[in-house]
């Protein structure tokens, strides 16, 4: 049996709930897979549909940390037929009994701006300390690898493991249809598909889509995504007058969101450093090679082990507008973007969960 202890746990969105999603799933091909997990909005419909036991905690945040703690605790003890325990986050290992964690093999997973605390501060050395309890640290890149080393984590526990993605479903003839409709005849056709906060550099995009339209009077740009900055980028978008050129969607079906990623021309996530939160990794940029579009990503964080500069994308400063300016024209020009496009669809079968899953096996063998 496997144990995973998330706080991050689909059906809620983002890229941490699509890696743990990921992995509960693919463990189940090699023997029972228990969750514990935080409940979010309709995860009972989400349960229903998996053939593992998800067990959901309630509550406010605070008492919730405690009581999934005990549970957990509760569980290892009564269960001595766990082959490896994963935490999604340090503080999802930071209160499970030590001993109780001797028993077995256990993972910490790190994602980089959950451990981007100063060295010597409460924080750190929190996270240090949960982290220690671990046998393996599993870092999402090797960006993250570098920063967990900068912070005092153990770095002869920390194994870079990238994030999986799932094989390619075919696109639907109506969701087809539906995404045919949003970008119409326009080009270059730009997606973006993230959490709506500040180091995404949405807010540097519709800046650079209001730039472009003199040489691309055609563009249109879709951005698909919820987050404390929505309402911020919608009032900035009817400032730049680009209601023609940019469209806003959330809470969209999977079914629809691959559709209008296959239809796009650039996924565009120029991410930069905002305070202590930095992309750890970027599995959009890879979940959109798998469909054959190719990535700009910012320098800032972990993109360019998801993108390989001038061969499946290109890597920009996401602080610098010109610089993202350059490299979108860059990325236009001579048609590289058709070439980067089927570059970018071979190089994303690395990701593949069947070849993703075989390292952390090969850790607990």
């Amino acid at each position: 049996m496997f144990l995973i202890i998330t706080r991050n746990f689909p059906p809620d969105v983002g890229g941490i709930q699509v890696l743990m999603g990921g992995l509960a799933e693919n463990l189940l091909n090699h023997g029972p897979v228990k969750v514990f997990a935080d409940e979010y909005p309709d995860s009972n419909i989400y349960d229903s549909k998996l053939p593992m036991d998800i067990e959901r905690i309630k509550g406010i945040k605070i008492f919730k940390k405690y009581r999934k703690a005990n549970l957990v605790n509760n569980f290892i003890k009564k269960n001595p037929n766990i082959r490896a325990i994963f935490a999604d986050h340090w503080k999802s290992l930071e209160l499970i009994n030590t001993e109780y964690l001797k028993k077995t093999k256990s993972y910490c997973l790190l994602h980089s701006k959950e451990i981007n605390h100063e060295k010597g501060t409460l924080l750190n050395k929190r996270l240090v300390k949960s982290t220690n309890k671990a046998n393996f640290i599993i870092a999402n890149s090797n960006f993250t690898k570098n920063l967990a080393i900068k912070v005092g984590i153990n770095s002869s526990k920390i194994h870079v493991i990238f994030p999986g993605i799932p094989k390619p479903k075919a696109i639907k003839n109506v969701s087809k249809i539906k995404a045919e409709n949003i970008f119409g005849k326009s080009f270059p056709k730009i997606i973006t598909v993230a959490r709506l906060d500040k180091r995404k550099s949405h807010d540097k995009i519709l800046m650079l889509i209001k730039n472009l339209k003199p040489k691309f009077p055609k563009i249109k740009y879709v951005c698909i995504g919820t987050g404390e900055e929505e309402n911020n980028l919608i009032k900035l978008a009817k400032e730049l007058s680009l209601k023609e050129e940019v469209i806003f969607l959330k809470n969209i079906d999977f079914d629809l969101k691959i559709a209008l990623i296959s239809e796009s021309n650039l996924f565009l996530m120029p991410s930069r450093i905002e305070k202590k939160s930095v992309e750890g990794f970027g599995i959009a940029f890879v979940e959109a090679a798998s469909y054959g579009v190719a990535s700009i990503g910012g320098k800032d964080g972990g993109a360019s082990d998801a993108i390989k500069h001038n061969i499946t994308g290109l890597i920009c400063d996401g602080n610098d507008l010109n610089s993202i300016y350059d490299s979108v024209i860059n990325f236009f020009q001579n048609d590289k973007f058709i070439t980067y496009g089927k570059d970018a669809k071979k190089f994303s079968e690395k990701f593949s969960w069947n070849l993703i899953i075989k390292n952390y096996l090969k850790l607990i063998n």
